[in-house]
Parts: C-alpha cells; structure tokens; sequence
C-alpha cells in the first residue's frame, strides 16, 4: 500500500508548488539569460533641454535640490509646461529670475473656460500677450482640449474651432512655440481585450479608457490637430509624444513632410522608438531637424533608458514602467551631430530667451 502513496506524494507537491508560483502579469519580471555587452547610462553625454516637464512648484522657495538632480543629469534648461497664466505665472517667472535665471523656461497656458462668451476670444490673446511680457516663453495646450472642454452651450471644443484662430495666430506673431498634446495613445480607444497592447495599463488606469462617443472618435481628434496646423503655418507647433505616432514612423514621416511648422518631442513614448531601432534611427537622420528631447514626468531615475536608447547600441535591455512596455529595449546609437540637436540645438532655434552660453 506504500508504493501507490510515494508515486502520488511527488504528484501533490508539485501541484502545491505550481500553485505557490500564481502571480500577476505585472509582477512577473524574469531576469535575462541573455548575455550582450551593456552601457547603462544615468548622465546624458551632451547637455540637453528637456522640452516637455511639470514643475507646479517654482513659483516659491529656492531651486537648490531641483537643480542639483539636473546637473547629475546634465540636464542645463527644464522647460515647465505648467505655468498657467496671470499673477501665477508672474509669481514662477519672478522667482525663477531670482534664483535660477538661466536654467528654466516657462510656458503659459489658456484658461479654455467660458469659450462662445462675448470677447472671450479677444480677452484670451489679451492675456496670452501679457503672460508672455511676465517672461512665458511659449504656450502649452493640455489634452483636455478636444477631450473635455466645452463651450457655453456645453459642446465639446474641437480642437480647429475657429474661436481659437486667434491665439494661434497671436503665438506665430509673439514667435513663441505652441506645444500641444492631443488625444491619447490610439489604443486607448479600443476593446480592452487580450488584442490590445496597451491592455495593462488600462487594467491599471481604467480612467484612461476612451471610446468613439467619449467623447468622438480618436482619428476625427487627431484630424482636428493636423487642420489647426495647416491652418497656421507661421506658428511654430511642437506635438507631445510623436503625436501618437511613434509607432507608425512612415505616416509621421509623411506628416512631417506635409507640415514642416511641425516638431516633434518623444516624451513618454521613447518605449515606442526603443524597440524599432533601425526605423526609428532613419527617422531620427531624416528628420534630425525638428526632433526635442522631451521626458513629460519628472522621475529623475527614468532619464536613463532615454539615454541608452539615443546614444548606444545596446540590445535586449528593460524599460523603466512594465504597464507602459512589457518588451524590451534597443539602442539608436545616434551619431554626435544628431544628439546635439536632439539635446539642445533644435530647442535652441525654436524657444526664445534660452541662453546659449549654457551649451558652448
């Protein structure tokens, strides 16, 4: 009776051990057995301007801690996309002078409230113009335009809506960038099922879910952008995150080429070049020119797979935020000539009042 008992016993062990080893996707995290040469970077080779931060908190107190996490980085110019606008803008821009002068750049932003009111056009050039006297140095539109902001009739805002012709044309005329983020990662707008890739996020951040009727479709948002571009071509635009393009490089590319007042950043989407290195380094060649180095969170360990991505050649190596990437990353390894403008001289032609000596 012994014999039957010790060929079971294994049986259930393993069975209990199986069950033991039940985990969430997101906790499942295998260390590599592959073994290529490595290069993790945590200081870019070049000083850069990150184009695309969210610091709410320089309007008051020295910068001290803030600049020492930058010059680890080498990071020499944030530019805060969160200035706001009137005496909050003013309070940053002041006490930026007064302890950083050099090392921030503040964009402002529209108060879309109250949008179809009487002169609510004329008073939002008005104040656009004066943020910009109180040191704004370009303008930064939220996604919440074409998502959520409404009129006073309680109709969704396009993004082409001819009511804010005159803030784009106001910014070509002040020679200040526009930089917008609209929509937001076309999966998002998909079934959440096992055929979509961004699945786990969603999972995660079920907030971000969107739908053809929440609140319209992403292609007709996205259209709505490219129309207020083409509309304004003496206003220079930088589009946040590739414009959701990251991973379709040949249609940005024709993008590019039919709107040449359009940049580009890659702020939280370098996951998106990272694991197409050869398409994304012969964008990167094509259109050396109008690429910023942009990161969106201010999470000072996460700059280094932006690093390793642009200047080595790296294989098989992790992202920073599994719900963003569950693959892995490779390296452009992109020439000098490229990582300067990337880093900096791009920023430079396109965002006034930046000191240049910082880079020499």
């Amino acid at each position: 009776m012994l014999k039957p008992y010790i060929l079971i016993c294994p049986l259930l062990l393993s069975a209990a051990s199986m069950k033991a080893q039940v985990m969430d996707f997101e906790k499942y995290d295998p260390v590599s057995t592959l073994v290529v040469p490595e290069h993790p970077l945590k200081k870019a080779k070049f000083p850069f301007i990150d184009v695309h931060n969210h610091q709410r908190g320089l309007g008051n107190g020295n910068l001290s801690g803030l600049l020492k996490d930058m010059d680890a980085l080498n990071m020499k110019v944030m530019v805060n996309l969160s200035g706001g606008n009137g005496q909050g803008l003013k309070n940053m821009t002041d006490n930026i002078k007064a302890h950083a002068p050099k090392r921030f750049i503040v964009f402002a932003n529209v108060d879309f409230n109250g949008i179809g009111e009487p002169g609510w056009t004329e008073k939002a050039v008005q104040r656009l113009a004066e943020d910009v006297k109180n040191g704004a140095n370009g303008l930064k539109v939220f996604k919440n335009l074409g998502l959520s902001v409404k009129d006073n009739t309680g109709k969704r805002v396009p993004i082409d809506d001819p009511r804010l012709d005159a803030i784009w044309a106001k910014c070509g005329e002040l020679k200040i960038p526009v930089l917008i983020h609209a929509a937001d990662p076309q999966p998002f707008w998909g079934p959440e099922d096992n055929t979509n890739e961004r699945w786990l996020e969603l999972k995660t951040h079920p907030g971000r879910k969107r739908s053809d009727a929440n609140p319209a479709p992403w292609q007709q948002i996205i259209d709505e952008e490219h129309r207020m571009f083409k509309k304004h071509p003496r206003t220079t635009f930088i589009n946040a995150h590739f414009g959701w393009y990251a991973n379709n490089l040949a249609h940005l590319g024709k993008l590019m080429d039919q709107m040449p007042n359009m940049y580009v950043e890659f702020g939280a989407v370098i996951a998106e070049l990272g694991r197409q290195p050869k398409m994304a380094r012969q964008f990167f060649e094509k259109y050396q020119d109008r690429i910023l180095f942009g990161k969106d969170s201010w999470q000072p360990d996460e700059y280094g797979t932006y690093f390793r991505v642009l200047e080595t050649a790296d294989e098989y190596f992790p992202y920073h935020k599994k719900y963003h990437a569950f693959w892995r990353m490779y390296g452009m390894d992109l020439p000098d000539d490229i990582l300067k403008k990337i880093y900096y001289k791009n920023a430079l032609k396109i965002i006034p009042r930046i000191d240049k000596s910082l880079f020499e």
